[in-house]
């Protein structure tokens, strides 16, 4: 689609009504639905789904065979594993519609979403959590934890870089990669100055 400023291969279908950023890059038999918004500098792998409503920031990486429902929102550098499923209903029946009923979930800014996980919808996943592969979410997930495991369980804390945070007896700790810092402190986790 040269007229515009995204790639979208010659597969995939862009429906009437959709806002996509520039330099983002749609692949294979993808399918982006009317009113969905999609941001600047994405990558929507192999047979990506994205339903109306949907809203995905900046630096949005959506890996093969994820669909994304009405009613969910990513911030800027989330990643979304293969395969990984989001629901917007809590009781699907075939015989009962529920399109008044989505759930919305929403993705904090660089959180990542592994492989095969999925997240029950109405449950929100904090800033830079880490949700490991094959994790079944079935709660809120606080900003910077790393849960697993179906249903999934908190099991430690993340950097921003995606390293395990090993916090002192005064609870700080540093990523191997960034050099940063993090403050745990009632249970929540934040970036603070050198220590």
């Amino acid at each position: 689609m040269s007229t515009n400023n995204y790639f979208a291969h010659p597969t995939a279908v862009i429906d009437e009504g959709c806002e996509i950023g520039e330099g983002t890059k749609i692949w294979h038999f993808s399918h982006i639905m009317t009113g969905c918004k999609i941001g600047k500098n994405c990558n929507l792998g192999q047979n990506v789904v994205v339903s109306p409503e949907v809203i995905l920031g900046n630096n949005v990486k959506v890996q093969n065979n994820v669909s994304i429902y009405t009613g969910v929102t990513c911030d800027d550098d989330v990643f979304l594993g293969p395969s990984m499923v989001f629901t917007n209903v809590i009781n699907p029946r075939s015989a009962v519609n529920r399109r008044n009923q989505y759930l919305k979930t929403h993705v904090g800014k660089g959180a990542t979403i592994g492989a095969n996980a999925t997240i029950i919808c109405g449950h929100n996943i904090g800033e830079y959590a880490f949700i490991g592969a094959g994790a079944v979410v079935t709660k809120e997930v606080p900003p910077y934890a790393l849960v697993v495991g179906n249903p999934a369980r908190q099991i430690g804390w993340m950097s921003e870089y995606g390293h395990r945070l090993n916090f002192d007896e005064k609870g700080i700790a540093q990523c191997p990669e960034s050099g940063e810092w993090y403050e745990l402190k009632n249970n929540k986790v934040r970036k603070i100055g050198n220590v």
